[in-house]
C-alpha cells in the first residue's frame, strides 16, 4: 500500500520541499520505522542517515543522506513503486 502519493504539485521525478515531504508523512504513525528505496536494479531498504541544509549559489537545499543498507526490498513494494522486471 502506498502510504501518500506525491503532493499534487510536485513531479514524482523533481525535487520535493521540506513542506511537501513533511505533509506526505504526517498522518502517519511516528514510530513506524522509515527506510529508503533507492534502486529498482538492486532493490535493497537503506536507513537515512544525517540530514542537513547546505546554502549554496543557488540558495538553500536540505539533503537525506543514506547511512547504510539494511534489507532486501520486499517484491510487494518493489511492485507498487513499479518496479518489478
Amino acid at each position: 500500500m502506498i502510504l501518500q502519493p506525491p503532493h499534487e504539485n510536485a513531479d514524482a521525478r523533481g525535487p520535493r520541499t521540506v513542506g511537501q515531504l513533511i505533509a506526505q508523512l504526517q498522518d502517519h504513525d511516528p514510530d513506524l520505522p522509515v527506510f529508503l528505496a533507492i534502486n529498482p536494479y538492486w532493490p535493497f531498504t537503506h536507513h537515512i542517515g544525517t540530514i542537513l541544509r547546505h546554502d549554496g549559489p543557488h540558495g538553500a537545499t536540505a539533503y537525506i543522506a543514506e547511512a547504510g543498507q539494511h534489507s532486501y526490498l520486499p517484491l510487494e513494494v518493489r511492485s507498487q513503486l513499479g518496479w518489478t522486471p
